[in-house]
């Protein structure tokens, strides 16, 4: 655990705000340039998509802190507003998927290769921005525990007790999010269908991973026994099952000539050969 990496005078270089530019440009460049260019998309469109999605995703990280936590900050909810801090994961995973949405849009681009991209590329970031919260130790852990990997976030922005451990929540997610992003990948690259196909896999794997983890996080209860990312989680994986219903049986959107033949292409032409 590490909040702040170094510090000179009075300007602190935080560990989580690292780990948030990392999130966004480190799957743009690994995953969604290879995955673009594959289906015929300039592969220089992803760096117009890191933009966009950093700039959706702080936007609306900020409006997700707010709504959820609104009776903490409506005394100064201005201040919170425009403040240092307050923000949340998902909220930044929103406003960068509708920030990605709406460039394509306005580049005119087809969404159906861009659902295939941002799949595993989402995936990726959220594991990176786990990491940060790790590093942070900003109150994502989970509930006491004895368990032999069990620790305390002493030194953390949001400190745990002293003498008290607790589950490493985020370090459950990163090594849950690894195999999702793997198997996202896999879907990306090994099957001719529709991005929407591979994002719908997203939406349910991801969804899965968050429902099973707020069991040992500190989440309040929110309705029926279950906390609020878990309500989330089950939207996630109903949107998720209906992508891959719809769009399971339809092909991949190609923009012109793809640079690269997928491996279901080049096998059918070495049988038609």
């Amino acid at each position: 655990m590490r909040p702040i990496l170094f510090q000179i005078g009075d300007f602190r270089f935080y560990s989580f705000g690292l780990m948030a530019a990392l999130a966004l440009i480190v799957p743009g460049m690994t995953i969604v340039r290879p995955l673009v260019r594959r289906r015929g998309v300039p592969w220089e469109f992803a760096y117009e998509l890191i933009i966009a999605a950093g700039v959706g995703g702080f936007v609306f990280a900020r409006i997700y802190y707010l709504i959820e936590n609104y009776a903490l900050v409506k005394a100064d909810f201005w201040g919170a507003a425009f403040g240092g801090i307050g923000f949340t994961w998902y909220g930044g995973l929103i406003g960068g998927f509708l920030g990605v949405v709406g460039w394509t849009l306005i580049r005119r681009y087809p969404l159906d290769v861009i659902a295939n991209a941002m799949a595993p590329a989402t995936a990726f970031g959220y594991l990176i921005g786990r990491i940060g919260c790790q590093l942070a130790g900003d109150g994502d852990y989970g509930k006491p525990s004895d368990l032999p990997w069990a620790m305390g976030y002493p030194d953390g922005t949001v400190p745990t007790p002293p003498g008290v451990t607790v589950h490493p929540t985020p370090i459950y997610e990163i090594i849950a999010m690894a195999f999702v992003v793997w198997i996202l990948w896999r879907l990306a690259t090994r099957y001719d269908k529709s991005g929407w196909w591979t994002f719908g896999w997203f939406l349910v794997l991801s969804g899965v991973e968050r429902f099973l983890v707020e069991f040992v996080r500190i989440n309040p209860i929110w309705f029926a026994g279950l906390t609020q990312p878990q309500w989330v989680s089950i939207v996630s994986i109903v949107l998720g099952v209906a992508l891959i219903a719809v769009f399971g049986k339809k092909p991949a959107v190609v923009v012109g000539e793809a640079a690269h033949p997928s491996r279901a292409e080049t096998r059918r032409a070495a049988r038609a050969s």
